[in-house]
């Protein structure tokens, strides 16, 4: 038997914007609070891990809340288009201050009906904005050469190796540093400022955004570009210093929320190639402070079981009750069917924490799939979540140790084994051999749940099988040999790689898309784990998935965000916007694959 312990506290003091101060004594004196209840039969000790109450809803911006309302304009004006994006609007930079701007709004000509005509709008936006996207310029990085030493030295068929070079070159297609007209006039402007340059998925993501940046880094460092993938590290750190945490993106309208936590792998990633201990030095501050964020009282969920061992595991959930500035209006439109402000408003944190999760949208979160507005995202303890914050405390740890924090070293140590056995004691299903997300029951403002209002989500996922990406799972051989047999089984082995889900729901994490981080994070773990068959699958599932991004690019003379993996040869669709192209992420796990892997002279390349 379980008990889940959900904690909902709101106190009146937000995370304020001042420097990184790591006091590990103090942060872990008596007058902490206590995470981890003691227990009696417990493999590991109680560990105490400080937390923070934050506020539960970060409040918007005027500029933001203008741009919603001509978003809305737009949408009413331009309604017979069916490549209207809501997005374009809240990224437009003003020309002059708000005021003027809105005073203008205010005054255009409108009809008897309210709506103002595409000739009116368009003048207006022509006159009083730059372009979408115009707040960042094109940046050649110092580190890009068309052709690095030593690169892909796996690869011996001359047209992949001519494919990756292009591959390749595409970092600098994606290379952008923010105009300086943004830190003259940031009140101009949703994009933040930062100081180094980044690298952008692609598309209509015009900015730098959070977990795609960590398998934009792992290509990067297959193209020996390490300047690069250490500046874009600095900007993540700097949002740390600004507000508490890595946000959604460098957007103001992302300010109220994160993405998966993935910073301290970059971080370590880039010392594994490089060595530098001096960034490992200016991170650790930094990582502390995001460990802390995912900790805090909205975030935290702690289990009892029946032995009175107790498990603190962490969930997503954004700190905002409204639209999505970026979606606002698929967002009121999804929220039509609820007749109370309070239901809308919690429907709306709903979207907003599984925008945070990174899977939005996926019925993974949908209490009753495959309708969209049972989504109830913040009722999910997510097996992937766990994973990755587990492997931020081994990272903090082995950094620790690296600058030799010892005591930061032990206690991070000691708080990953509880984890382990966390997510081993709540997501592992012994039957299926995966580790299966967790549903709180539909009432979450009870303070305990028992286990009878609990259960696990049956339905198969890539995710399920996240925590093999991680060393304490990965090294062990004869779970590894389980979980391998249930992979294969799963069903979401396909012609052209690892289905998101089984569950064809017309939402983009779902069956048929394949994501190029799941397809990464499956085979990395696989290779890790040094069985010989594990890796015999993780090759072939990146044979699959390196050949079908080779053929649609071929066709297409992009890359794409995501790939059908029900046909080969075919990019994918679904969700809230037009299929994207670019596009970093896939262009990084197609450069590791083949880093990896290579290609023999002799293996053709065709579905």
């Amino acid at each position: 038997m379980f008990v889940f312990t959900l904690i909902l506290h709101s106190s009146s003091h937000s995370i304020k914007s001042k420097p990184i101060e790591w006091d590990f004594r103090k942060r872990h004196s008596k007058q902490n609070k206590d995470l981890s209840l003691p227990c009696v039969n417990c493999r590991h000790p109680p560990v105490t891990v400080s937390s923070k109450s934050m506020d539960d809803v970060k409040p918007s911006i005027p500029l933001v809340s203008f741009l919603e309302r001509l978003q809305q304009t737009a949408f009413n004006t331009f309604n017979n288009h069916s490549n209207f994006d809501p997005k374009t609007y809240v990224d437009l930079p003003l020309k002059f201050p708000l005021s003027v701007t809105d005073h203008a709004f205010q005054n255009l000509p409108k009809s008897s009906t309210g709506s103002v005509s595409v000739h009116d709008l368009n003048r207006f936006i022509q006159t009083y904005f730059e372009g979408a996207g115009d707040d960042l310029v094109y940046f050649d990085p110092e580190d890009f050469v068309p052709v690095p030493k030593d690169f892909l030295p796996k690869v011996k068929n001359p047209e992949v190796r001519a494919w990756a070079i292009k591959v390749h070159s595409l970092w600098r297609n994606l290379s952008r540093k923010v105009s300086s007209e943004v830190k003259t006039h940031p009140e101009f402007h949703t994009l933040l400022p930062v100081i180094d340059s980044v690298v952008i998925p692609g598309s209509r993501f015009r900015e730098v955004y959070y977990w795609d940046s960590y398998w934009v880094i792992r290509g990067l460092l297959a193209s020996k570009m390490y300047k690069t993938a250490k500046g874009i590290v600095n900007n993540l750190i700097s949002f740390i210093e600004e507000y508490g945490f890595v946000l959604n993106g460098a957007r103001a309208y992302y300010t109220n929320r994160s993405q998966p936590p993935l910073l301290s792998a970059m971080i370590y990633e880039i010392y594994h190639r490089t060595g530098d201990v001096e960034l490992v030095k200016r991170s650790l501050p930094a990582l502390l402070k995001e460990h802390e964020f995912w900790n805090s009282d909205i975030h935290k969920v702690t289990v009892s079981d029946a032995q009175g061992c107790t498990h603190t595991l962490n969930r997503y959930y954004a700190r905002w009750n409204k639209p999505r500035p970026e979606s606002s209006i698929m967002d009121k439109a999804s929220a039509s069917k609820f007749t109370s402000v309070s239901e809308k408003q919690q429907f709306y944190r709903e979207l907003a924490s599984a925008a945070e999760s990174g899977w939005d949208f996926s019925t993974r979160w949908m209490r009753h799939p495959p309708n969209f507005t049972t989504l109830s995202t913040t009722s999910v303890i997510p097996v992937d979540l766990n994973a990755f914050i587990l492997g931020m405390e081994l990272n903090i740890a082995f950094f620790a140790n690296v600058t030799g924090d010892h005591s930061i070293a032990k206690h991070f140590q000691q708080i990953s084994d509880v984890r382990k056995e966390a997510i081993n004691s709540v997501f592992w299903n012994a039957n299926m051999k995966q580790w299966l997300d967790s549903w709180l029951s539909n009432n979450t403002h009870e303070k305990v749940h028992n286990w009878d209002t609990l259960h696990q989500n049956q339905n198969v996922f890539a995710s399920n099988f996240v925590p093999l990406w991680m060393k304490p799972f990965y090294s062990d051989a004869s779970l590894v040999g389980n979980v391998l047999k249930s992979l294969k089984t799963s069903g979401l082995l396909r012609a052209a790689g690892i289905a998101t889900s089984l569950s064809d729901s017309g939402q983009q994490w779902d069956f048929p898309n394949g994501w190029a981080p799941l397809q990464h994070m499956l085979v990395e773990g696989l290779v890790k784990s040094g069985l010989e068959e594990a890796r015999s699958l993780a090759e072939e599932i990146a044979i699959r998935w390196i050949t079908t991004n080779y053929i649609v690019y071929k066709k297409t003379d992009v890359m794409h965000e995501k790939f059908d993996v029900e046909h080969c040869g075919e990019f994918g669709g679904g969700g809230e916007y037009v299929p994207q192209t670019g596009f970093g992420w896939s262009n990084g796990v197609v450069l590791a694959f083949l880093e990896e892997f290579g290609w023999p002279e002799d293996r053709k390349i065709e579905c």
